[in-house]
């Protein structure tokens, strides 16, 4: 296992995955009945690639977008947002980008994903060997860059890129069903991914999903950290998060707020948690932060617009009476 802090605290982080188009109603609106939405950015490594920077870091996404106007749309909001494009390559032909419809409500919240021929998963191993990893400290994935081919050669091409050049490999499960051929082949490929990575964030039912049985997913988290990963966030919803480290086990709570919708927690606290490591806090101190930024998304609409700058941060942390005590 090698050092990962010191990679971190450059704060400076190339993300592979995808960006996408978001469209929502306004708060509290079904889609079926709405007349007018809001567009912006969306996509998991695009978030968390924003996350970081509007938290002070840098960041440089690397996929493929659709060569129209939905891709050129979403070149400019990473722009928008301060993340580096130089490794965003448009593709043409039957290619579409990522989009998302859905609602500001949590009580018969609907989320729509059209991913039918999408453009990220045409991500190629030369679009990965273009990038120079020693410009970067860390590399960051989500999950879904391995549901398909190319973009899955191409992200495991990435990984022993990143590991060659000394930088840690940072990976958050997202497992999400409709990307993928089968349950089977995302087991296996995952579980491959997570035994190639130095930091893996993931909930309860992904890590359950990876050992074959949502029983087992504390025991894979706790393996997985006693034998190839150094640091492992085993995310438990509203009980918080087991974090293992240095032979360690980690309890944290959660900041509990009244959510306006269940989508973007996961991108948020991943930036925050990389954000508090990289400013030199201790792994207590940067979970909480990553839940803080969780809770504070899940309250407002849209995703990347909903991540916090460090003031809102600050702003919440010295207002909120949480976290609530570790399960």
């Amino acid at each position: 296992m090698k050092a990962v802090f010191p990679g971190i605290r450059q704060n400076n982080f190339v993300v592979i995955g995808r960006v996408g188009m978001d469209m929502f109603p306004a708060p509290g609106e079904a889609v079926e009945n709405a007349d007018n939405f809001t567009a912006d950015m969306g996509g998991s490594s695009a978030n968390i690639a924003a996350g970081i920077v509007k938290l002070g870091g840098s960041a440089a996404l690397v996929t493929r977008v659709s060569d129209d106007a939905v891709g050129r749309f979403c070149v400019n909001k990473l722009k928008h947002y301060g993340v580096e494009t130089t490794h965003v390559t448009p593709v043409g032909g039957e290619a579409r980008n990522s989009l998302a419809l859905y609602e500001s409500r949590v009580e018969g919240h609907q989320s729509v994903i059209y991913r039918n021929g999408a453009a990220d998963f045409e991500m190629t191993q030369a679009d990965v060997e273009a990038v120079d990893y020693t410009r970067f400290g860390a590399l960051v994935t989500a999950g879904t860059v391995f549901a398909a081919e190319p973009s899955r050669a191409a992200s495991f091409r990435a990984f022993e890129l990143a590991r060659a050049a000394g930088l840690p490999v940072i990976f958050d499960i997202d497992y999400r069903p409709y990307s993928w051929p089968s349950a089977q082949v995302a087991e296996t490929v995952l579980s491959k991914a997570g035994e190639m990575s130095d930091v893996i964030v993931g909930n309860d039912d992904e890590f359950g999903f990876m050992a074959g049985d949502k029983s087992k997913g504390l025991e894979k988290a706790r393996a997985l950290a006693a034998t190839t990963a150094a640091i492992v966030v085993y995310k438990m919803g509203e009980h918080g998060a087991i974090t293992f480290a240095n032979g360690q086990e980690l309890r944290t709570g959660i900041y509990p707020v009244t959510a306006l919708k269940p989508t973007g927690a996961g991108d948020s606290f991943m930036a925050g948690m990389l954000s508090s490591l990289a400013a030199g806090n201790g792994l207590k101190t940067a979970v909480l932060a990553g839940s803080a930024c969780a809770a504070i998304v899940v309250a407002k609409p849209g995703c990347a617009p909903a991540m916090p700058f460090p003031q809102d941060l600050s702003n919440f942390l010295a207002s909120h009476p949480g976290p609530t005590s570790a399960d």
